[in-house]
């Protein structure tokens, strides 16, 4: 039941599913996919319980390959989220009332010359743990 082709290769997600269930004594009510790869994905369907949900928070691929049948039999609800309409006005304020500081988020900044795009671009890909890229205008 855990396991599932993804393009070539097959995985075997039992042994997390297995675990996890250990750890919660049972089915999971509520899954949380936050990475958004076939193997999170796969192992969030097959801990969770039948009738339960599962939220795609993470969605890394714009196509995945996952195990629809055995969740669908056991009635899983899927549920994706992409955008966080709920929580903006709740950010809003708190940033407006100074209340959080996301002024330490904004790890470079950078112009707008050849050289300086260029390495905004390899920051952002990875070099120098960035967090956030910012251009200066």
């Amino acid at each position: 039941m855990e396991t599932y082709l993804s393009g070539d290769v097959q995985q075997d997600v039992s042994k997390e599913v297995e675990e996890i269930q250990n750890a919660m004594g049972s089915g999971i009510d509520v899954s949380f996919d936050c990475v958004g790869y076939n193997k999170t994905m796969s192992t969030a369907l097959n801990a969770t319980r039948s009738g339960g949900k599962v939220c795609l928070i993470g969605l890394a691929q714009s196509e995945m390959t996952a195990p629809i049948t055995p969740a669908a039999a056991r009635e899983v609800d899927i549920i994706g989220i992409f955008r966080y309409r709920n929580t903006w006005p709740l950010c809003i304020e708190l940033l407006r009332t100074g209340k959080i500081d996301v002024k330490p988020l904004i790890t470079h900044r950078f112009g707008f010359s050849q050289k300086e795009v260029e390495d905004a671009f390899e920051t952002s890909a990875g070099r120098g743990n960035a967090i956030k890229v910012m251009f200066n205008l």
